[in-house]
């Protein structure tokens, strides 16, 4: 239970290092309590009052500021001196900040220690106040994760959100997010970690913290498709979701997770049937949406999203109806050389093969016949080599209705290649970008 005599303090709802600064107590300062409240609810104060000007640089981006300020004052105030060692951690006497602090405040030195990599040493103390215990609970989940114990982590964590639930809720937020997130890309109990990502987005919805329910809404998304497999779940619920993410943040403020939710949002439509002629649309919003991740994603950088969504992409060019058809399938075809080149035999057969096999039906419709059949072949030998028979099938379906159009005199005039071969078409149909 949290001591009266000590004030909690808005620690882990906020990104390190703004999301780490501690408030001295300020006595008799009603401005100074109302924004400790806001932030413990997630909130930034408005407007900030002056006791916390280095607060409010801090959480403007201004870390080089805000580190100066708590500077000047941390000779005669150690919350200050605890300040400025989290924002410039470089040249400071550790110990001698950790000595002067409350001690109930003490293991946050520890906390930060291990998470900046400057100790090995996993912190064990606990605290009096709560939200400190929770924060260095998320610091030893972090290390029980690398040292392959998802499970502990995760318990670590749920243990820690009941714990600040009432006391700061959006931290405990926060922290069920982190424990989804865990569940879902370490395959642990799915209707887990979907009510953890569920209760995490629900208790984000008013807070400012626009980054990490985007996040939150993006992981969401990712876990409905394999539900949607089952039966229990639509695909159109994880386009919501990726869409309710998309409207939080942009490209400025969150790259990669903007880039992560149009990528899937592209495959997402591009996985579900086409039953109506309206549906076509969706091909055609995909393809937007796959062209938005790309200018984020490139090869050097993130080679496995840019190869998912320019082989998502190349598909969509290739089956998507339009009055340019030739163009779009001659860019298909340069995607697909593009990311063929970094699938080899030795390392990747099978995304090889379901490259090859979807070059090869996009070369055929152009009518280069020649070279169609030739990346055909090489994609039925590493299927067959793999043993899965249904995609050399499929190849085989495609290498015949390639046969019958270059047979003299067969009667057809029109390269009329099957609109869509359901071949596996690539890795990129599953979520992309935690």
């Amino acid at each position: 239970m949290q001591n009266t005599n000590v004030r909690a303090q808005p620690v882990g709802t906020f990104a390190f290092p703004a999301g780490l600064l501690l408030i001295d107590d300020h006595p008799g300062s009603e401005a100074v309590a109302a924004a400790r409240a806001s932030l413990l609810e997630g909130r930034l104060p408005r407007p900030w009052p002056d006791e916390l000007h280095g607060h409010r640089l801090a959480h403007e981006g201004q870390p080089a500021a805000a580190a100066a300020h708590f500077l000047g004052h941390a000779s005669t105030d150690p919350i200050s001196a605890f300040n400025h060692y989290v924002l410039e951690p470089d040249g400071v006497d550790v110990a001698a900040v950790r000595a002067r602090l409350p001690d109930h405040l003490k293991v946050l030195v520890d906390a930060v220690q291990y998470s900046l990599g400057d100790t090995d040493e996993v912190p064990v103390a606990t605290s009096e106040a709560v939200e400190v215990t929770a924060f260095v609970a998320s610091v030893r989940a972090t290390a029980a994760l690398s040292a392959g114990n998802p499970a502990g982590a995760v318990e670590m964590i749920h243990d820690a959100a009941g714990a600040v639930a009432d006391l700061a809720p959006a931290f405990a937020a926060i922290l069920l997010g982190n424990a989804g997130t865990i569940l879902h890309e370490h395959g642990l109990d799915p209707a887990t970690a979907y009510d953890d990502l569920r209760l995490a987005c629900m208790g984000l919805t008013d807070p400012d913290l626009p980054v990490a329910r985007a996040e939150l809404l993006l992981q969401l998304g990712l876990l409905i498709p394999a539900a949607a497999v089952d039966g229990q779940r639509s695909l159109k619920d994880a386009v919501h979701e990726y869409y309710s993410a998309l409207q939080l943040i942009d490209r400025d403020t969150a790259p990669y997770t903007w880039a992560s939710a149009h990528l899937n949002l592209g495959a997402a439509y591009l996985t579900m049937p086409m039953l109506e002629a309206t549906d076509q649309l969706r091909s055609g919003i995909a393809m937007q949406s796959l062209r938005a991740a790309l200018d984020v994603f490139d090869r050097d950088e993130y080679p496995a999203e840019w190869a998912s969504a320019t082989l998502n992409l190349a598909n969509a060019l290739v089956y998507t109806p339009s009055t340019h058809q030739g163009d779009n399938i001659v860019e298909a075809v340069e995607r697909y050389e593009e990311v063929l080149v970094t699938r080899s035999r030795e390392t990747d057969p099978l995304g090889r093969a379901r490259i090859l096999a979807n070059l090869g039906n996009a070369l055929a419709h152009l009518g280069i016949f020649d070279h169609a059949k030739s990346r055909l072949f090489e994609a039925r030998y590493l299927f067959e080599e793999a043993l899965d028979h249904e995609s050399v099938m499929m190849v085989r379906t495609i290498l015949d209705e390639v046969s019958r159009e270059t047979v003299p005199n067969s009667g057809r005039v029109t390269h009329a290649l099957p609109a869509r071969i359901p071949v596996p078409a690539t890795d990129g149909t599953e979520g992309v970008g935690a």
